[in-house]
């Protein structure tokens, strides 16, 4: 095997040799492979299929992927193997290509036609290498379809960064469970590589997470003043709120965040790293415009911005991946399998929080390339993402539970529209201060050390184990805030907001609650949601939110369903 390997491009890295002896020991018709983002699954997946292929255990080689832009990045990885794999082979053509070794799908693709792809691998004698097959799992059709269209293969190889917990009837075909509870399965993996062994191989960057806390404050739906400190003991709607507020950009905590995260990256860039990047996830497209606008105000330079619906996006991430641009607002499309490994900073400035996505998300800046680069995400005290930090050694598995064809962050994404717009949830965010609050290093949280900080050089060294310590590198970051501090002020300040008069407040709360009665009406008239009915209506009146909406624009949105009601 090392003699075979050794003669393509690269070497293979310890795992990847021993993931491969443990497939050839035992010939198996499915293998699960469980390997941590970052770690190189592609490359191992690509390698053994090589193998197979070479020794003419299989004809041929099918990747199913979870997006088209992963299509593109599995067809360039496969020709440093030799193999040309047709990433654009649509449904409505037959046979695999003459010409090529196989071909790359999406699972929405096999889904739409199952019985074509069946055709496919019935003829073609396919090793099937099933990228993420936790997606399987996103919709019974797609599992089904799964099922239907390579259940002839030859043999499969399955991959998955994190492993993966379901209902024992919701199952994923060509998985092996095991029974944790009457209730619940756990997937049961050939191979496993995880976090902690990545780290000790150098395989993945030491990652250390940064906690912002500070005030924000809020008006609820009773034209009530809150205020609360994110990372304190608050109950789960406080935080929640507090949470949302923070996030808001016209307050000071996300201008404030996302200057750190700049400064972080650019003293990266002059130490050592010229082409470091960072990578800033919202949770909505209308936020992720207005902190790229941020971004430009406070940095001087326009990030990329890639968003899930621009037809562009792809080419986007394509054209970030290589550019000289230092920072990227996203939503959603910087998540499993896109590797930029020039990525070393993250910005989790989202409202999201199930631990599968923020393992992906984190696994975008963990890829190492060098000995000397770690990574920094930088997020909300919450205690949600607080816990999946302090998890994140210790390997956690992840659930997957998403059913009915729309996957999870679908899902997230109509629950925040319903959350911002319902009247029971109803507030007006005012402001928030970021301060920087504590390091999550090793599963512990570290607050900034008594003892004198380490000298500005070694900042580079930022979450390397054995030179600073946990409390100093806490020290480090606490030691910039004031400047940070000094960089963000300047707009929306908390004693701006002083002089508004209550009755305003007052005012807009009332208008708030009568558009939301309406808006009521008008879904029980027309059989419609209610957040699609708020979706029209703001493109009627445009602006923001009805929970940040003006007197004015409340006042024009009431007539507009005025309107259509009487």
């Amino acid at each position: 095997m090392t003699d075979r390997a050794s003669s393509l491009p690269g070497s293979l890295r310890r795992w990847q040799r021993e993931a491969i002896e443990a497939y050839e020991a035992v010939d198996p018709q499915d293998f699960l492979v469980t390997a941590t983002p970052g770690a190189g699954k592609t490359t191992f997946a690509l390698m053994l299929a090589w193998r197979l292929k070479s020794a003419r255990r299989v004809r041929s080689v099918i990747v199913v992927a979870p997006t088209d832009h992963l299509r593109t990045q599995w067809a360039d990885a496969a020709k440093r193997f030799g193999l040309s794999l047709d990433p654009d082979l649509p449904n409505s053509a037959g046979p695999i290509r003459a010409g090529t070794d196989g071909y790359v799908t999406t699972y929405a693709q096999v889904a739409a036609k199952p019985h074509l792809h069946r055709r496919r691998t019935e003829l073609a004698a396919p090793l099937v290498l099933i990228d993420e097959i936790h997606h399987a799992g996103d919709g019974l059709s797609w599992g089904e379809a799964l099922y239907e269209a390579f259940e002839p293969a030859r043999k499969r190889l399955a991959l998955t960064g994190t492993p993966f917990r379901t209902n024992p009837d919701e199952r994923i075909p060509f998985v092996n469970y095991e029974e944790e509870s009457p209730d619940e399965v756990m997937s049961v993996a050939d191979y496993h590589y995880g976090y902690r062994q990545a780290l000790s191989d150098g395989v993945v960057r030491p990652v250390v997470f940064a906690a912002y806390s500070g005030q924000s404050r809020w008006i609820n739906s009773a034209g009530e003043v809150l205020a609360a400190e994110l990372g304190a003991d608050n109950s789960k709607d406080v935080e929640e709120q507090a949470w949302r507020t923070a996030l808001d950009p016209n307050g000071n905590w996300v201008r404030h965040v996302i200057a750190a995260i700049d400064d972080r990256v650019r003293h990266k860039r002059e130490n050592g790293v010229p082409d470091a990047a960072g990578l800033i996830l919202a949770s909505d497209q209308e936020s992720a415009r207005a902190y790229a606008e941020i971004t430009h105000e406070i940095t001087g330079e326009k990030p990329a911005l890639i968003l899930s619906d621009d037809p562009k996006a792809n080419k986007k991430i394509e054209a970030f991946h290589s550019s000289g641009q230092s920072l990227a607002v996203c939503v959603r499309m910087i998540s499993e399998g896109v590797d930029i490994p020039r990525a070393s900073v993250l910005g989790f400035l989202t409202s999201y929080r199930t631990p599968l996505f923020f393992a992906q998300a984190v696994g975008r800046v963990i890829r190492a390339r060098g000995q000397h680069e770690s990574a920094t995400v930088f997020l909300p005290a919450v205690r949600p993402l607080l816990a999946h930090a302090a998890e994140l050694e210790s390997e956690r598995n992840h659930v997957v539970r998403v059913r009915g064809g729309d996957d999870e962050l679908d899902a997230l994404e109509r629950a925040h529209i319903e959350r911002n717009e319902a009247g029971d949830a109803e507030f007006t965010a005012l402001d928030a201060e970021a301060e920087f609050g504590h390091i999550v290093h090793g599963g512990q949280a570290f607050l900034p050390g008594a003892e004198a900080p380490p000298s500005v050089e070694d900042e580079d060294y930022l979450g390397l184990p054995g030179l600073l310590t946990p409390e100093q590198t806490a020290q480090l970051l606490a030691t910039r805030d004031a400047d940070l501090r000094r960089r963000t002020k300047g707009r929306g300040d908390v004693e701006d907001l002083e002089p508004i008069a209550r009755s305003s407040w007052q005012d807009a709360a009332a208008l708030r609650k009568e558009v939301n009665q309406l808006v009521a009406q008008w879904a029980a008239r027309t059989s419609r949601p209610h957040a699609a009915v708020h979706v029209d209506l703001r493109k009627a009146v445009p602006g923001p939110p009805s929970s940040g909406a003006s007197v004015e624009v409340l006042q024009e949105r009431r007539d507009w369903l005025l309107a259509k009601v009487h």
